[in-house]
């Protein structure tokens, strides 16, 4: 089992696939990665992760240490990020610290996941 980051990735899994677990990669950048480390027929011919060789894994981990900001790192900026707006008093910020979706979606209906689970409220007696 090969280890980045903290995060184990699968020996059955392709390892383009397999590079999308982590925090930050998807396959597009799982793509990039793999050329950036030289290891394009590799993707191309579908190698699972247990066949990599002692050298391709260093090659991948000195190419994902050296330019990408992944897994801890940027879950941190993120969050950084998200307490700045709500500091400033943006309209982004008192969202988040609402509950309320951030990106101009409608809250009349729809928004369950951020508002929470819907609260029944007794019918009024006539």
């Amino acid at each position: 089992m090969v280890r980045f980051l903290g995060r184990d990735l699968t020996n059955n899994k392709k390892i383009k696939y397999a590079l999308t677990t982590i925090y930050g990669i998807g396959l597009s950048r799982a793509k990039e990665i793999l050329e950036s480390a030289g290891l394009t027929n590799i993707d191309q011919m579908g190698t699972r992760v247990k066949d990599l060789s002692d050298e391709e894994i260093s090659n991948l981990r000195k190419v994902l240490e050296k330019n990408y900001q992944l897994e801890g790192d940027l879950v941190r900026i993120t969050n950084l990020n998200i307490k700045r707006l709500m500091e400033n008093g943006s309209i982004k910020g008192r969202r988040h610290r609402a509950g309320l979706p951030v990106r101009g979606q409608r809250t009349r209906t729809n928004a369950r996941t951020r508002r929470g689970s819907k609260k029944t409220v007794a019918g009024k007696k006539k």
